[in-house]
């Protein structure tokens, strides 16, 4: 019977054998994954095969344990080369792989740098947009400032400010929509200038544009947000005249001069005497009975106007004695329509790359 020590010796021995033979056909399947690879998802899913934590060769470097502290060290080296040749068969199949998919890209997907560019089209302003910046220009040139004011309004400066009484219809609630704290969204932008003639002494000019909101439907001509302009002049001796005179210019800048003018007698609670401002239509020149822009009239209103209530001046602290001014305003939807023949309101909130191509 052989000693104990030889017959240790001879189990340790074919442990070693045993792992590696595991070892080569652990490498040689590994290897055989790498090779069979035909493309970079493809090497992808081998590379947790052959070189993963579960991976068998991952497995054998587990079974160390089993060894005698003295063969481990030999053992591991062993199973760490194999598992470089393994990791080195990877990279270079990949490597491989990603050459031949570069090489096909070439190949199907070549530029000819010899062609013209392709330009991308230049967008433009929007129509709302160029028909405010042209009113913004015409009253800037006459010598006008533009005012600015919050969204989010008083009703004082809503309304009372501007001699609305609280039982004026103006104020019903299907017109204004009304916030918490006593808050409301502006109607018009005539809050603007109440704030600049509290904080300004006349002289004064302004014109002050900007979104306001009605509680409205939407159809063709109307909508629940819009934006309005509105002016305001304040000076000594300020007459109907010249807001006539002041008005015709402007709708001969921004409409042409062949087209004819007149003021209306109409009633607004911040002006005495007011009028409404009509444009000649600029479709039929009529009146034409068969006309549907101006409804066979031959008149297409564009803008309210009048000189401002003493009222106006006195809950501001200015003295009517003193000073007089007039006051108007405009939808800027309204003139954009009549400018260009817009139809529809909606047009301008619907975004169609259709329709606002035209403006660019």
């Amino acid at each position: 019977m052989l000693p104990r020590a030889a017959l240790i010796h001879i189990v340790i021995i074919m442990a070693l054998e045993e792992l590696a033979e595991e070892l080569k056909q652990a490498e040689r399947a590994a290897l055989a994954t790498i090779a069979a690879a035909a493309g970079i998802a493809a090497i992808e899913r081998a590379r947790p095969v052959a070189m993963g934590k579960n991976s068998a060769m991952r497995g054998l470097l587990k079974r160390l344990g089993g060894l005698p502290a003295a063969e481990r060290p030999q053992a591991g080296q062993i199973i760490n080369q194999a598992q470089a040749r393994v990791e080195s068969a990877f990279e270079a199949k990949l490597a491989e792989l990603r050459e031949a998919e570069m090489a096909r890209q070439i190949e199907t997907q070549s530029v000819d740098v010899t062609l013209p560019g392709t330009h991308a089209k230049p967008g433009g302003l929007h129509p709302l947009t160029l028909t405010l910046i042209e009113i913004e220009r015409i009253f800037t040139s006459m010598g006008y400032e533009i005012a600015s004011g919050p969204d989010v309004e008083t009703e004082h400066n809503n309304f009372d400010a501007l001699n609305i009484k609280p039982d004026h219809p103006a104020r019903d609630m299907h017109d204004t929509f009304y916030l918490d704290g006593g808050r409301i969204l502006r109607t018009h932008t005539s809050p603007v200038q109440i704030r600049h003639m509290l904080a300004h002494k006349p002289p004064l000019a302004i014109i002050a544009p900007g979104r306001v909101y009605r509680v409205d439907d939407i159809d063709a001509t109307h909508s629940p947000v819009f934006l309005q302009v509105e002016g305001l002049l304040i000076d000594r001796g300020v007459s109907m005249a010249q807001l006539k005179g002041t008005l015709t210019e402007f709708l001969h800048a921004i409409f042409g001069k062949e087209l004819a003018t007149r003021f209306r007698a109409s009633y607004f609670p911040f002006t005495e005497p007011s009028a409404e401002v009509d444009v000649q239509c600029f479709v039929c020149r009529g009146p034409d009975p068969d006309c549907r822009i101006c409804k066979g009239t031959g008149w297409l209103e564009v803008l309210g106007s009048g000189l401002v209530h003493p009222d106006v001046l006195r809950n501001v602290g200015i003295d009517p004695r003193e000073f007089s001014g007039f006051a108007f305003g405009m939808g800027v939807e309204r003139i954009t329509m009549l400018r260009y023949g817009i139809p529809s309101i909606r047009l301008f909130y619907e975004n169609d790359i259709r329709f606002l191509r035209q403006f660019a």
